[in-house]
């Protein structure tokens, strides 16, 4: 007799997965959080066989509760301690791609740090709503200490009627597969191949459960590699199912061939992991859903609302890439770090980093008080950077500047020697104020005493070249620590100029010499070639009538014609998913005579402004809004552009540095219409098969044909700092400033489409949610830098310029006095074989008070890490948690050489000497 087949077992898991602002605001969200929560905390309190509940694999949905009803954390602290309540891994859920790489990894430090508060952390990689998966996910979830991945899209899973052997790449027969980074990490990914709500409001009268449980079993069995099928109990802001407990007795009554379980992701996990068939299918590296017909993929909320992920961009540089490492810098000489306040800068940041929030995929009132969440982090970031910079130039010795100089230090944090433009304001002769005294009386003295000519020398005392203006007495004030508030007049003189090969991670100091000496500026010879040409020691950049841009790379002798032409097309989509009006041609600035003229002409850097006025349609007809108003799918919208045109003008500003490899672009233009999206062309002349764009710890090889499914006529893809086309010989990148949505045509050009705004008015999905404020009206701005290269061999040379391009580097004025800092140092020295190695991030622990530094290697060959610091005298690894590991790296001397894997992302911690 043969033996019986095993039970199917159905894992009930109940959730809820929750926005935290979307279709509503965030206050009314709120509202409805807690209701949600008391509601589940009373199905608990009255239902013992009510087993468990998945607060969505985020921590804030505590906080917010919380915020509330503070007087229930123990309450909630029993529920999570005895497993009924989940916490973490993720203190919001975010958008992997819009999110910067240590977003990412603080996101996860925050919510293992705040669910360790209420007991054990879900130690599950959750991606339940993700728009498309990061291909370093399970790296980083490895280094976490986690070992499955649960994601909503990204992979097309094709269901039994495949075997695993004919499955291709990027899909799976099945919902369990091995997901790996392109490292070689590997997790066990699970996809909800029937979303995550195929298991919500199960019926407990016999008839409808009947019908629901046929259904149900038969959808999860035909994904499902093991007998263990997932049924996910809850959706999108779902309430516990207060009834679940009778709806389960009722379903092993109808079908006493199964075992259905109130489950929970722990189990359902151990359990399938121990029946996995021998073979899954394997999947490398992002998720991206490439292998569909391409309308859902959502990568066009990278552009939607541009201006907050340009907001974005500036607060993560701020946080991650300034404030950071000039905190660990002061801290090291005897500074305390400010934990609380960076802690509160990045959590305040990452409220406004969930995926419907930084898509831009909201209502209007959500980006009200994302931008106010923005200014409130960038605004402590500030702090912190002044803090740290004016104590570290008080280390400075400047004392070998001559006397009545006005020293000044250059920082740079991007993690490579930097040189490029700066401003620096200096206050002479402050004179401070009581209030008894006159102030108009204050301010004409300083006004007659001091005298705002002067000229600018390096630690060194050599000439600089700087152009200068004099602000005139200005009003300023000190708050110190030990007295009242102290008002004071001073002069300022604002000076522009190039600083040369500031000292990676460190700094150069400078000095204002107060002169009347005639000719005091440093001469040097103009980068104005000839009309409308400029040129400096690697590059040759050519202006043409219609204001593209010839630009000749000296090194390579590679020249890239037509650059920089406007594009502007008609969009009847939504937030979510940009959709041409049928038939619509594109209006472009190619050919159209634009307006050209010098605005800057100094030895260290030449501008052109270039003007182009175009007229384009004032907004969508009047189809467009009856079909948003009767939920017409936008795949079918019959609207077309209006008839009736606006101006459109475009002010360019192209700037070459004498020493910079890029040519340094910004664009601003007042918004006249509605429903269109404006991209800047860039033709490469490179016809590859494949491109690459940053992303997270890694530069992701895409291929730029989609696959055969494919028949989205756009095939936009999402950007972090750069993309790049290349070739042997031949390559440009495209560095950017929170322009998160590019595509490589298919046009024999190889051109780079950089999507610079786009305007929707409504954000689509489920209902009807008008959005006036996506059309992105009246005052717009975007910034990018063009970089030629030698393509495969000179590559890493132009992403690490597109990297410092997002990172400005920092001024402090300090005075005449001796310290214990050399007046030009590196202060975290670090260098890799080859040029692949890219510096994240340079922090101080929180619990050790250690240095915590990572590099992750954008190349798949193996590099060598040369890292030290004079500051501290012992090395040892750590990962992405910041946790100590008992490897000791290095020796004492506070240095060390650690090999890094193709791919890898390293963490190495530095303590001793220099630890407080």
């Amino acid at each position: 007799m043969s033996s019986a087949q095993p039970k199917a077992v159905i894992h009930v898991i109940s959730h809820t997965h929750w926005d935290r602002e979307w279709y509503m605001p965030y206050e009314a969200h709120h509202a409805k959080l807690i209701r949600t929560m008391d509601d589940l905390l009373d199905v608990m309190d009255r239902d013992p066989e009510y087993r468990s509940f998945y607060l969505d694999g985020q921590t804030i949905v505590l906080d917010d509760y919380l915020q509330v009803y503070p007087e229930k954390r123990e309450k909630l602290v029993q529920l999570v301690r005895e497993g009924r309540l989940s916490a973490g891994p993720w203190y919001i859920l975010q958008d992997e791609f819009l999110t910067s790489s240590e977003a990412n990894v603080r996101n996860l430090q925050i919510g293992h740090r705040d669910a360790k508060a209420f007991g054990p952390v879900s130690k599950l990689g959750y991606f339940p709503d993700s728009f498309g998966n990061m291909g370093q996910a399970a790296q980083l979830m490895q280094q976490a200490g986690i070992t499955t991945a649960v994601f909503g899209r990204g992979v097309k899973a094709t269901g039994f009627n495949n075997s695993v052997s004919d499955s291709t790449d990027l899909e799976s027969p099945y919902s369990e597969m091995n997901w790996d980074s392109p490292d070689g990490s590997r997790v066990l990914g699970i996809l909800f191949a029937n979303w995550y709500n195929n298991g919500m409001e199960i019926p407990e009268e016999p008839a409808a459960a009947k019908q629901f449980w046929d259904n149900a079993i038969a959808s999860a069995s035909r994904y499902a590699s093991t007998r263990h099928l997932l049924l996910m109990n809850g959706c999108d802001h779902q309430p516990a199912q207060a009834n679940l407990s009778a709806a389960l007795r009722t379903a092993r009554e109808l079908y006493p061939d199964c075992e259905f379980i109130h489950s929970n992701w722990d189990d359902y996990v151990q359990a399938v992991q121990a029946e996995l068939p021998p073979a899954l299918s394997t999947i490398t590296g992002e998720l991206r859903g490439q292998r569909t017909d391409g309308w859902f993929s959502l990568v066009n909320t990278a552009s939607a609302r541009i201006y907050i992920k340009q907001l974005n961009q500036q607060n993560q540089t701020m946080l991650e890439k300034i404030a950071e490492p000039l905190a660990a810098f002061a801290h090291a000489q005897g500074q305390s770090y400010p934990h609380g306040l960076l802690n509160y800068a990045w959590r305040t940041l990452m409220q406004n980093h969930p995926h419907d929030s930084i898509c831009g995929c909201s209502v209007d009132e959500v980006y009200h008080e994302m931008k106010t969440r923005f200014e409130k982090s960038k605004g402590v970031a500030a702090s912190v950077i002044a803090d740290s910079t004016a104590y570290l130039s008080g280390q400075i010795d400047t004392s070998g500047f001559g006397e009545g100089s006005v020293p000044f230090a250059v920082f740079s944090t991007s993690g490579y020697e930097d040189s490029g433009v700066v401003t620096v304001e200096l206050e002479l002769s402050r004179r401070y104020f009581k209030q008894s005294e006159n102030p108009v009386e204050i301010a004409a003295f300083v006004g007659s005493s001091t005298i705002a000519e002067g000229y600018l020398v390096d630690a060194n005392g050599a000439r600089v070249a700087y152009t200068s203006a004099d602000l005139g007495v200005r009003f300023g004030y000190d708050l110190p620590d030990d007295k009242f508030r102290q008002p004071y007049f001073a002069r300022v003189v604002s000076v522009t100029f190039e600083a040369n090969a500031v000292p990676a991670m460190g700094y150069a100091a400078y000095a204002w010499v107060p002169s009347i000496e005639a000719n005091a500026n440093a001469a040097a010879a103009s980068l104005i070639a000839s009309p409308n040409t400029m040129e400096n020691e690697f590059l040759q950049v050519s202006i043409q009538r219609d204001g593209t841009l010839n630009l000749t790379d000296k090194a390579s002798g590679q020249t890239y014609s037509g650059l920089g032409y406007y594009e502007n097309v008609g969009d009847v989509g939504n937030e979510y998913i940009f959709k041409q009006p049928k038939g619509d041609k594109a209006i472009t600035t190619a050919g159209l005579e634009a307006q050209i003229r010098v605005v800057e002409d100094t030895s260290y850097r030449a501008t052109y402004e270039i003007t182009h006025t175009i007229l384009i349609p004032e907004c969508a007809d009047e189809r467009l809004q009856t079909e948003i108003a009767t939920m017409v799918s936008f795949l079918d919208r019959e609207a077309q552009r209006s008839g009736k045109l606006v101006p459109l003008t475009i002010v360019t500003r192209v700037s070459l540095s004498r020493s910079e490899r890029g040519v340094r672009v910004h664009a601003s233009f007042d918004n006249p219409a509605k429903d269109h999206r404006l991209r800047v062309m860039l033709p490469s002349g490179v016809t590859a098969a494949r491109h690459h764009a940053d992303s997270i710890f890694e530069v992701a090889s895409r291929a730029t044909t989609p696959s055969a499914e494919w028949v989205n006529p756009s095939n936009c893809q999402h950007q972090s700092a750069f993309v790049d086309v290349h070739e042997a010989g031949r390559g440009l990148a495209i560095g950017n400033k929170g322009l998160n949505e590019y595509e490589i045509l298919r046009d024999g050009s190889g051109t780079i489409a950089v999507t610079i705004l786009r305007s929707t008015g409504e954000l689509g999905d489920w209902g009807v949610f008008p959005t006036p404020d996506a059309q992105c009206l009246g005052k717009n701005e975007a910034e990018w830098m063009i970089l030629p290269h030698g393509g495969e061999s000179d590559r890493f040379r132009a992403y690490q310029a597109a990297y410092g391009f997002q990172v400005p580097m920092q001024t402090a004025q300090t005075g005449l006095h001796g310290g214990p800092l050399a007046p030009r140092q590196s202060l975290l020295n670090w260098s890799s074989t080859g040029s692949g190695l890219a510096l994240s991030s340079l922090k101080v622990n929180e619990d050790r008070g250690d240095w915590i530094a990572r590099w992750y290697n954008l190349s798949g060959e193996p590099a060598e890490l040369s890292v030290g610091s004079a500051y501290h005298d012992e090395l040892y690894e750590s990962n992405v948690l910041e946790e100590r590991a008992d490897t000791r790296i290095g020796s004492d001397s506070g240095s060390a050489s650690v090999p890094v894997a193709g791919f890898k992302i390293v963490s190495i911690g530095l303590t001793g000497s220099g630890s407080k």
